[in-house]
């Protein structure tokens, strides 16, 4: 009998991955909900003279509009749109607006070199407080941040959030506006940025794929890592993956992706023959690298 443990487990993490959570659509949550508290928390500068100093957000904001994000997963859509909020953030510093961005991650001295690789690249955010959390992958305990997210956004104003963005997959198109609308709402103005003020235009936007984009995706990747599968079927099914990835950059995006995140939940071995394995770790290393040539706006 054919098993279809691998496939399943990789259902469930194509759900995950495309920001879907099942037929339910259960809620996702992470990080403390519109009209809690926001407690002060510690975060420290890696980047520049201040390197190893702590900072808090919430303190440095004093009770004034503020906006936190948490990045969990370097990703380039997650830094794309990390970039695009602050740079819109920063427009409103002299407002009264306090922004910045703490990493969590689980090796503080391996970030911490990334970040100062990149520090004068485009692609990281300017202009703001760049931090590393010594909570790990976790953050701060206070703030009850989910690890499955790769972006947490927290707006908030007088120590109380006033919107929250858990994000799974992130949009620069969908999300950038989103966002922008809700700080621009904790700064008094009823104003709906667009992507055009945002910056962002739809040809150099992160390529993103549709829900279509996403069966297809699925179907391509499924015969690669069935359980039963021989050499020649699995050479066979990763070359039509690698002709279309070759195509498609929103494609060969979600690949890296997903192969990175099968990799670093530590469930490889769940999915398909070893010959499926290593294309895997392939395409980890080939499409998923976590910002080692990073995308300019």
């Amino acid at each position: 009998m054919r098993s279809y443990s691998s496939v399943l487990c990789l259902w469930f993490l194509l759900g995950v991955a495309s920001g879907t959570k099942g037929a339910a659509e259960e809620p996702f949550f992470s990080g403390p909900q519109p009209a809690e508290k926001l407690p002060q928390f510690a975060a420290r500068y890696v980047i520049g003279e201040q390197a190893g100093q702590s900072f808090d957000l919430v303190q440095m904001a004093a009770g004034k509009p503020l906006i936190i994000i948490f990045v969990h997963e370097r990703t380039r859509p997650s830094i794309a749109l990390t970039r695009f909020v602050t740079q819109y953030a920063t427009r409103q510093e002299n407002k009264g607006l306090t922004a910045g961005v703490v990493f969590l991650t689980s090796d503080e001295t391996e970030t911490a070199e990334w970040l100062n690789r990149i520090r004068n690249s485009p692609a990281l955010p300017q202009g703001v407080p760049l931090g590393i959390s010594p909570d790990g992958v976790e953050g701060p305990g206070a703030y009850g941040l989910n690890r499955e997210a790769s972006i947490t956004v927290l707006v908030g104003n007088q120590n109380q959030v006033t919107a929250n963005f858990a994000i799974v997959q992130p949009s620069v198109t969908a999300d950038a506006p989103a966002i922008a609308a809700a700080i621009a709402q904790v700064m008094g103005r009823d104003e709906k940025p667009d992507l055009d003020s945002l910056g962002i235009s739809q040809e150099r936007a992160p390529a993103e794929m549709s829900d279509a984009e996403m069966s297809g995706f699925r179907k391509l990747l499924q015969p690669v890592i069935a359980k039963q599968a021989s050499l020649d079927k699995v050479k066979e099914a990763a070359k039509a993956v690698e002709d279309r990835a070759a195509q498609d950059k929103a494609f060969r995006n979600h690949l890296g992706t997903v192969a990175r995140r099968i990799i670093d939940a530590g469930k490889l071995e769940n999915y398909g023959t070893p010959a499926a394995q290593d294309f895997l770790r392939k395409w980890s290393q080939e499409f998923g690298s976590e910002m080692q040539s990073p995308p300019r706006p």
